[in-house]
């Protein structure tokens, strides 16, 4: 196993579990609070998730041979948001965490739904993916909207490295993301100050209560997102770089691990879209045999951030979401290209798979379920339509 790790994949690694970390730790802490948490049961939360995920990321990883990428559920953690506080408090809402990751457990072991994912035609998983990056890949044009002086060392870092380097040019832009941080970003006085009284891994245990209220509420909506907007998702991203693992023990492993952040505050932890696509591409490493080292480095670093949650999101805090951003954005750039290609490449797939892009992309969010299971939906519902019709012609001709 160690003759495949690899620099690039180090590298790699340590930038999805920054960009993974630092691009919505922010949802996370207010849907937790939204729902009930205090300040320490956010920060408790927020550190379990984080240990959570990396350690099955580096489970699925070693386990598979595949680079499975692991996340917290920010479409959850944003439907917590506007959730409110439900009759019980966040003892309730807990309970409500514990059940949402049972029903993901058995939704892993329900074979059914594992081969329903696995069918997922590449052409629509390819435009899925796109539409899902393209957001993000807007991010580094505008963060020179933002503020030129602060996002075009980050732009130009990528550039100018990566002319000579590919291997080196997003490492490159997260160095000057740091460099903008320390020089072009003002530090708060007294900041360094509160970093160094957050050293301390946050930690609370929260006994659950469970209620009808609280299963409704919460428990069945967020099985719903975490599964149709991350775990389906996740699933598609894999096979887009031509892995072909099996999705019902990946959803029962992270329902398992979803199981165990709950009683500290996690809501629920899944397979990543977006940071899955970093560490699967070829930017992880040339030979897709090696890349799953970078799943691995990125669980390490989700572990390190979650013990070092206090003073990581005091840190990240201190600078502007859109340069966070940016760097995710310029990670994504090749994989935003391929997918788009691949997914447009057939002509009797591209109509179904621009539907699928464009919903996707489009942001369309409908019973608290996002564009990418929305479009997947819409893309194959015409794709069926078109092979109908494509069939009913055919027998006419006969």
């Amino acid at each position: 196993m160690f003759k495949d790790f690899s620099l690039q994949a180090l590298f790699m690694g340590c930038l999805t579990a920054f960009v993974g970390f630092a691009s919505s730790f922010a949802v996370v802490l207010q849907g937790l609070k939204a729902v009930g948490a205090t300040d320490f049961e956010a920060a408790s939360g927020l550190m379990a998730l984080s240990v959570s995920m990396g350690l099955c990321a580096i489970v699925l990883s070693v386990t598979t041979r595949l680079p499975v990428s692991i996340a917290w559920s920010t479409p959850g953690a944003a439907l917590l948001a506007t959730t409110g506080v439900i009759e019980g408090g966040f003892p309730a809402a807990v309970g409500a965490f514990i059940i949402c990751a049972a029903f993901i457990i058995i939704a892993g072991l329900f074979r059914p739904l594992g081969r329903a994912v696995a069918s997922i035609p590449a052409p629509l998983a390819n435009a899925m993916l796109s539409g899902v990056i393209i957001g993000l890949c807007f991010a580094p044009i505008k963060a020179i909207g933002f503020n030129p002086a602060l996002g075009l060392p980050i732009i130009l870092a990528w550039i100018v490295v990566g002319a000579f380097k590919r291997l080196f040019a997003v490492p490159a832009a997260l160095a000057a993301f740091v460099l903008v941080m320390i020089f072009g970003v003002d530090i708060p006085a007294g900041a360094f100050d509160a970093l160094a009284q957050s050293l301390t891994p946050p930690m609370e245990w929260v006994t659950p209560s469970f209620s009808l209220h609280a299963v409704v509420s919460i428990a069945l909506p967020l099985f719903i997102v975490t599964m149709a907007s991350q775990n389906i998702p996740g699933i598609a991203v894999l096979k887009v770089n031509h892995y072909d693992p099996q999705p019902g023990p990946l959803f029962a492993t992270t329902g398992f691990f979803s199981l165990l952040s709950a009683p500290f505050g996690g809501h629920a932890v899944n397979l990543a879209a977006i940071t899955a696509a970093m560490c699967a591409g070829e930017d992880a490493h040339p030979d897709p045999k090696r890349r799953y080292w970078a799943a691995i480095i990125g669980g390490v670093g989700y572990i390190i951030f979650g013990l070092l949650a206090g003073v990581v999101t005091a840190f990240v805090a201190l600078a502007p979401p859109i340069l966070i951003q940016a760097v995710a954005g310029l990670a994504l750039v090749g994989a935003f290209s391929g997918s788009a290609v691949a997914a447009f490449k057939e002509p009797e797939t591209r109509e179904a798979a621009a539907i699928t892009f464009l919903v996707t992309a489009s942001g369309l969010s409908f019973g608290g379920i996002s564009g990418a299971f929305w479009g997947l939906l819409g893309g194959g519902l015409m794709l069926a339509l078109q092979r109908a019709v494509i069939a009913v012609r055919a027998r006419s001709l006969k």
